[in-house]
């Protein structure tokens, strides 16, 4: 008999808690009036004139609605979002939400308006060599064949060492920041396994031609080839100096 009584009051107590429990979209709309409307307005609505908001934070952000879960996941699983100055690049850092927060911000992002869905990429489907051609044709430009980062006008293309399978894809199709958005068309959920695959390798890359340098490309490997050349110049002239003095 104890034991029912024990057995039924936890039930009672854990049932208490679910129902006191706020569903997921209602819980997202307290954190996103807490912590994002400052900048997206109200329901998501945007804001696109500055406005002075809550904690000494300059409003300027775009409408939500519509932009489904896709977009919501990326960013604040990135760590891009909340951003402490509207006019700066979105950095990946550490992120401010449990994952239970940011389950339910973007649930609540995804009510906002019809949107696509946090994808479900298969890098393990993708082919290595046909990620690696299509990284170089479409990504290596900023972000280097080793996936390491780079630098572009007004902008820094970030390394892909932290990157999720999930992230990367979303990333494609969002497009954040200054990076081009790619649609079906331009790369297909197939080719963009590949790309996912590629970036995969690329974090721990098999380095059968011996020191890798940094995978960093030309630019170490041209700088040792400068120093030993500058050293046999000199030990060159030096030879050459001798024997004419003697």
């Amino acid at each position: 008999m104890r034991r029912a009584a024990v057995i039924a009051a936890l039930v009672m107590v854990c049932s208490s808690s679910a129902a006191a429990a706020p569903p997921p979209v209602q819980w997202g709309e307290q954190l996103f009036g807490a912590n994002c409307v400052t900048c997206h307005g109200p329901n998501g609505s945007g804001i696109l004139a500055p406005v002075h908001g809550a904690g000494d934070q300059t409003g300027l952000g775009p409408s939500l609605v519509g932009v489904g879960a896709r977009a919501a996941d990326f960013y604040l699983r990135t760590g891009y979002m909340p951003l402490h100055d509207v006019h700066a690049q979105p950095r990946r850092s550490r992120v401010l939400f449990s994952k239970g927060e940011l389950a339910a911000l973007v649930a609540y992002v995804a009510s906002l308006g019809s949107g696509p869905t946090i994808p479900k990429p298969q890098p393990s489907s993708g082919n290595l060599s046909d990620g690696q051609a299509l990284f170089t044709e479409h990504c290596a430009g900023c972000h280097q064949i080793d996936a390491e980062g780079g630098y572009v006008t007004n902008a820094v293309a970030p390394a892909l060492d932290r990157a999720t399978p999930v992230e990367i894809a979303e990333a494609v199709r969002i497009g954040p920041y200054l990076m081009p958005r790619f649609s079906e068309r331009q790369i297909s959920s197939a080719e963009l396994n590949s790309i996912i695959r590629y970036v995969q390798y690329a974090k721990n890359p098999d380095d059968r031609g011996g020191w890798a340098l940094g995978h960093v490309g030309p630019v170490p490997e041209g700088l040792v080839t400068w120093f030993i050349a500058i050293v046999l110049l000199i030990g060159t002239c030096a030879v050459i100096g001798r024997r004419i003095h003697s």
